[in-house]
């Protein structure tokens, strides 16, 4: 690291000062201490520090007045607190007054030595240029309208931070890719990101997929595996659909999190493990917790900073863009020519409630985009419903009548037999979707197959 770094420790213990400093200095950092809260402020004021360290308890005052002051005035110098071992409520008090992250006493050197790397490569990230975003989170997080603009603001915040988000949203709204967002924009970007449906996981598999197993640990274990925590070690780790979690993997989770160590099933000693926790859910977890069906004390833990992501009803003036990026990406897959949406098929998008948000969007322009007759997208295209129940298209456009002998749009006669059969699995899977609020795994259970067959029909048939 370069000499020209600094770092500035307040604590009133000397031996905790003389500990930071000497494992600081060898990383290449220029020191400087306070040993209270006064002394803190008058350096800071003279001085542009890359990392502050700072104990809860001060003899005048307290770390979490710090905190506050340096967030303020000094946003661009990450702070993080020295707590007493096992005082979660005081960490999450701090991260929420906008600390970066914390370490507890007695100070483990690895756990110091990660988390100023990460608040080093914080202010290296934001020294360079930002990467331009994936296609298809450009299409998600794209829009000019108010909520997007606080909520790219919001995830701004976030991101300098390693406090749990909690990402509350609708189905369909883009959490993930918020998440992904928040991972990219942060410290850990060059670290892995995993994401995990929590929902997906057999609850008996739970504690071997998050924590790992030795071989021969139990039936079928026939190597060492790591699990999910180890491989999102140095970055993130996104628990989707957080309120599916079993109660008792809620109490190990919840050790992980706050020992920032993990277990291996069949294992003896536990490792340190390196991660930021994200996590999302289209349920209110705050009732769920209310209910006693979620642990209280967990979700304190992962909700320390809540991040709203509107649903698409809220902004529909940013569907024109929406729709542009959507249609192009999905055309450059296919190998034809970006078509246009007609300004009554524009309208009819911006009336429909979109349950399923943006995922739903991309699911009715994929199928218009196959369905259309040359270069325009038309309202009949969208096959949207109707206002009396029935979709637009064949259902409503004039044509024969349901008793009629006249020939139907769809013939599964021949050799269309394959698309004909694919159509009906599209529309049952379609209409699960809606009925569920576009949860997979509740739309899954609907359509009597299991989760990972859902989600190979999604992708096989384009709907993902």
């Amino acid at each position: 690291m370069s000499e020209n770094r600094s770092a500035l420790i307040v604590d009133d213990e000397r031996d905790i000062r003389e500990l930071l400093t000497l494992t600081l200095g060898r990383m290449g950092l220029r020191i400087d201490t306070a040993a209270n809260l006064g002394e803190a402020r008058e350096l800071l004021a003279r001085n542009t520090y890359d990392l502050c360290f700072t104990d809860m308890n001060l003899p005048d005052g307290n770390g979490i007045q710090l905190v506050g002051d340096i967030s303020s005035k000094y946003p661009n110098t990450p702070v993080a607190m020295i707590t007493a071992f096992g005082n979660v409520e005081l960490a999450v008090e701090a991260l929420k007054a906008g600390a970066f992250d914390f370490v507890s006493k007695p100070v483990d050197i690895a756990v110091l030595r990660g988390l100023v790397k990460h608040a080093l490569e914080l202010n290296n990230s934001e020294r360079a240029p930002a990467p331009a975003p994936p296609p298809e989170q450009a299409s998600r997080l794209l829009g000019n309208s108010a909520p997007m603009e606080v909520l790219r603001e919001t995830i701004a915040k976030v991101a300098r931070s390693q406090a749990p988000v909690y990402i509350l949203g609708e189905s369909g709204v883009g959490k993930e890719l918020v998440a992904r967002t928040i991972h990219e924009q942060g410290a850990r970007a060059a670290g892995p990101f995993v994401p995990v449906n929590c929902g997906a996981i057999p609850a008996e598999l739970m504690e071997s997929e998050f924590f790992g197993h030795k071989k021969g640990s139990f039936t079928g274990a026939h190597a060492d595996k790591p699990g999910l925590f180890q491989a999102a070690n140095g970055g993130t780790l996104f628990l989707d659909e957080v309120a599916e979690l079993p109660l008792p993997m809620q109490v190990k989770l919840l050790r992980a999190i706050q020992e920032k160590s993990v277990r291996a099933v069949g294992a003896s000693n536990e490792v340190p493990v390196d991660v930021r926790i994200l996590s999302a859910t289209h349920k209110d977890l705050g009732e769920l917790a209310n209910d006693g069906r979620f642990r209280h004390d967990l979700y304190y833990r992962i909700n320390v900073i809540e991040l709203r992501v509107p649903p698409l009803r809220e902004r529909t003036g940013d569907l024109p863009q929406l729709t542009t990026s959507i249609l192009a990406r999905l055309a450059a897959n296919h190998g034809r020519s970006v078509p246009q949406l007609t300004p009554a098929a524009l309208e009819a998008l911006a009336r429909h409630p979109f349950q399923g948000n943006v995922r739903e969007l991309e699911n009715v322009l994929e199928r218009a985009l196959a369905m259309a007759d040359g270069d325009r997208i038309d309202t009949p295209d969208l096959h949207l419903p109707a206002a009396d129940g029935r979709r637009y298209s064949m259902d409503t456009a004039p044509g024969p009548s349901p008793g009629s002998d006249a020939p139907m749009d769809i013939d599964p006669g021949g050799g269309a037999l394959p698309s004909y059969i694919e159509n009906l699995e599209r529309a049952a899977i379609q209409k699960a979707l809606e009925d569920n609020r576009w949860n997979k795994t509740k739309a899954a259970a609907q359509l009597g197959i299991t989760f990972r067959a859902l989600r190979y029909k999604l992708k096989k048939l384009g709907m993902e």
